[in-house]
């Protein structure tokens, strides 16, 4: 991620928390008084957001230091320490929470992502996220995904095209909406389809699309698709896949599983950080 877009996103965030000031802090700690913060895990995971976490505490103080004892990818364990962060007690305190919340978000979608694509272990498709993300955290999010072993989706709505069902009603057909889409966009830019049945998929095939989505199809009907499909296209599955059913939807011989449970419902990973007060 670049740098200058986490930090205009953590400015935001900064100021939303702290506000005029952490009244508990500046009432209670010395401006002189300095600390260890002791970054550890407190479930089994896979850790994502280190290098976000820093970054809220060196905007606060760049003369903060930050020891890094995993990285982001990592697969962690209970009580393992993450990091360590070192400077005035102050700005610990005061960036801690919102350095956790990240922390924790973001390392428990990459746990998650890490848990569908050891599902599908061995397959030749990918694990693939979508634009169901908290509004704000996207890149975050997306980032996280990544971590987790996952692979990502287009970003938003204007680096690829993506015709659903609300927009073949709009133009026509499936034929009319690729036919509209190819006219007005560049050449470099690919064209995905969302289809129900078999026959929508043969229309895509036959409208040339480059990619075919297979929303809300049952195992048997994605096999039959697929059959259809003939690798004339990119295949993506997608629509209410699990960890229980992701295994099947990958021997339908599909190349992406799209999946929003990654991001959209994720249980964040308990992290917490402990201070040791040092004296000057």
């Amino acid at each position: 991620m670049e740098k200058i877009l986490i930090r205009e996103k953590l400015l935001k965030f900064l100021k939303e928390d702290l506000g005029h000031g952490d009244l508990t802090t500046e009432s209670l700690v010395p401006d002189v008084q300095t600390a260890n913060g002791i970054i550890y895990a407190k479930k089994n995971g896979v850790v994502s957001g280190l290098d976000i976490a820093r970054e809220v505490f060196m905007m606060l103080d760049n003369q903060t230091r930050w020891v890094e004892y995993k990285q982001d990818g990592e697969v962690v364990k209970e009580g393992e320490v993450l990091a360590e962060v070192i400077g005035k007690a102050s700005v610990i305190l005061k960036g801690e929470r919102l350095a956790l919340n990240l922390l924790q978000r973001m390392s428990g979608i990459a746990t998650q992502t890490a848990d569908y694509v050891s599902r599908i272990k061995g397959a030749h498709c990918k694990v693939v996220d979508t634009r169901k993300t908290t509004p704000g955290l996207r890149e975050f999010e997306k980032y996280a995904v990544k971590c987790g072993g996952g692979y990502n989706h287009r970003f938003a709505l204007y680096d690829a095209v993506m015709i659903k069902d609300n927009h073949i009603k709009l133009a026509g057909s499936i034929e009319s909406a690729v036919e509209k889409a190819r006219e007005n966009i560049p050449h470099t830019i690919k064209i995905e389809v969302e289809v129900e049945t078999n026959e929508q998929a043969q229309q895509a095939v036959k409208s040339g699309a480059d990619i075919i989505m297979l929303d809300n199809m049952s195992v048997e009907e994605m096999n039959q698709a697929v059959k259809t499909i003939a690798g004339k296209a990119i295949t993506e599955a997608s629509g209410g896949i699990t960890l229980q059913t992701i295994t099947a939807v990958s021997e339908t011989g599909v190349d992406f599983i799209s999946v929003g449970a990654l991001t959209h419902s994720v249980k964040a990973l308990d992290i917490s950080l402990d201070i040791n007060y040092k004296k000057e």
